[in-house]
């Protein structure tokens, strides 16, 4: 083993709770006070990544450097920590199952008879060690998935009891986010839930070290007592976490109750420094005294859930306070977007995004508000599906090709501006077979994206099987539409954009996932200021 201690954070009551907000935020503490932080989270599903999982079923899939197709929890663990993670950060029980059944195939047990204890529990240990013997980090924070109870997350549980006492209680402990709900025709804020979430948790041999209990109210003194002598922990160990205006707002709240210094404490650190926040801070003194406010329309085809477009919402936040704005973003169905409505719909706006996401249902709807900031000279981002809608409609309707369309939608259409790309067209296995994680781009001199980045030579990260058909590049470019950014390897269009247009630009990656607090996306930025100048001049 290693000196790495390990924090787990297990939840109960009901999910929803915000495990990975409050991981997040201890994490952010413990940063600032000179310590490596990384954050991992288990999840009890069967599926090996949330990769082909519906975005209304699990909100957005992000995706790493590495390529890893992972929660959306670790889009929170890069914001607030602004450190990257990968495959080792997401674990699933698909995952840790698929692994052991391939080590059985292979003959690695010699012929014992595979249980989910110790083989599929030692599995999860190996995971969970696996951040801590690269002797990278001083902590690891472990989020374990669903609630104590659960079926699912029998296996987890047990595997993090054998875990700490493998570990020892110095190096490794375990946070409970728990529930004290308050009920208004009692007028009182009830316990017993957290109690029995405890004994839960105590049933299958762990006693939680710290509380750290969600409330609408402020805990009183009496009832922090209560808490702590009835769940086994020592009344500083009951911490209060009270809704927050933001999520931003959670590690200085937590700083408040002095969670990061009682975790130092079980843990038998010793404090490098204090835990100072002032580019925090600062952010959050832009992002709550705005200058100015700006609309912005976010067309897509998941809106009804707004996690599914989750990292897209946290960098408008990025950029707002950036340019100290505050950013309205209208949700809006591409599915109910026609010709006819369009202008109705869009045209106090000051700035329109084209959503990510797969097949043909709210295409046309997409297209519909491409042509239209197009043609008034709207502010336009559009991400991975929503660029290669501009360049459908661009084909559609400045290059009149008839026809026009991606293979993904239309597999007999006439002119595929859009194609499967080579690498993709023998693969039949849906899950992690996209083209995934970072890529290098070559950005054009001269170009908005230059004007961006302010640079030749970027990464970002991608989540796509279809490309841009460079066999219509030359047309385009000639009729105003340039390709400023290109993948040095393979040819592959990364970036479009209109040059006598306002703010026109797409992207085949997706910007969204590497934008964080201290590192706010410059595309998004520069999009969120375009918005801003078109806004000021149209007063």
């Amino acid at each position: 083993m290693t000196s790495t201690k390990y924090i787990f954070v297990t939840g109960g009551v009901t999910s929803s709770l915000g495990k990975g907000i409050i991981s997040a935020s201890l994490a952010k503490l413990l940063q600032a006070r000179g310590f490596s932080v990384t954050i991992q989270k288990f999840d009890p599903y069967i599926n090996v990544d949330p990769g082909t999982l519906n975005p209304y079923e699990h909100g957005e899939c992000y995706v790493t450097d590495d390529g890893a197709e992972t929660d959306l929890d670790l889009g929170h663990y890069e914001r607030f920590l602004n450190v990257p993670t990968s495959q080792a950060n997401n674990v699933t029980t698909g995952r840790i199952y698929y692994n052991v059944i391939k080590k059985e195939r292979e003959g690695e047990f010699l012929g014992k008879t595979v249980q989910v204890v110790p083989h599929i529990t030692d599995e999860i240990k190996n995971s969970i060690y696996k951040l801590g013997q690269t002797d990278k980090f001083d902590v690891v924070i472990t989020e374990l998935g669903g609630c104590v109870g659960d079926i699912e997350s029998l296996p987890f549980i047990e595997a993090v009891r054998q875990a700490r006492f493998e570990l020892g209680h110095e190096n490794a402990i375990c946070i409970h986010l728990t529930l004290i709900p308050f009920l208004n025709a009692a007028g009182e804020l009830k316990t017993k839930p957290t109690q029995h979430s405890v004994k839960q948790l105590l049933e299958a041999g762990i006693q939680p070290d710290i509380l750290v209990c969600r409330t609408e109210h402020k805990l009183p003194d009496d009832l922090r007592r209560k808490v702590a002598l009835f769940c086994n922990v020592p009344v500083d160990c009951v911490i209060e976490a009270m809704d927050a205006p933001t999520i931003y707002d959670v590690p200085l709240l937590m700083r408040e109750e002095k969670l990061d210094q009682v975790v130092l404490s079980k843990l038998n650190f010793s404090y490098k420094k204090a835990a100072g926040l002032g580019p925090w801070t600062d952010f959050l003194s832009k992002l709550k005294n705005p200058r100015d406010k700006v609309k912005i329309a976010v067309v897509g085809k998941y809106v009804e859930l707004q996690d599914a477009y989750k990292s897209i919402s946290e960098a408008f936040v990025h950029a707002g306070a950036t340019n100290q704005v505050k950013v309205k973003v209208y949700w809006i169905s591409s599915e109910g977007i026609t010709e006819k409505n369009v202008g109705e719909k869009l045209a106090h706006m000051s700035g329109v995004l084209v959503a990510p996401g797969f097949g043909e249902r709210g295409l046309e709807g997409k297209i519909n508000s491409i042509k239209y900031v197009r043609e008034n000279n709207i502010p336009f981002f559009g991400i991975c599906l929503g660029m290669q809608c501009a360049t459908i409609e661009f084909a559609r309707n400045v290059l009149k090709l008839d026809g026009a369309n991606s293979r993904e939608m239309n597999e007999k259409v006439i002119n595929p501006i859009i194609d499967l790309m080579e690498d993709q067209k023998n693969i039949t296995e849906m899950g992690g077979t996209m083209r995934l994680g970072s890529y290098d781009c070559e950005i054009k001199e001269g170009t908005k994206a230059y004007d961006v980045y302010g640079s030749t030579n970027i990464q970002e990260r991608h989540r796509h099987r279809y490309e841009f058909n460079n066999k219509y590049l030359r047309d385009f470019e000639d009729a105003g539409m340039i390709a400023s950014g290109i993948n040095p390897k393979s040819g592959l269009v990364e970036i479009v954009e209109i040059k006598d247009h306002r703010w026109f630009v797409g992207a085949q990656f997706h910007p969204e996932l590497k934008s964080t607090v201290l590192n706010p996306h410059p595309l998004f930025v520069k999009f969120v200021k375009a918005a801003l100048d078109l806004k000021n001049e149209t007063k």
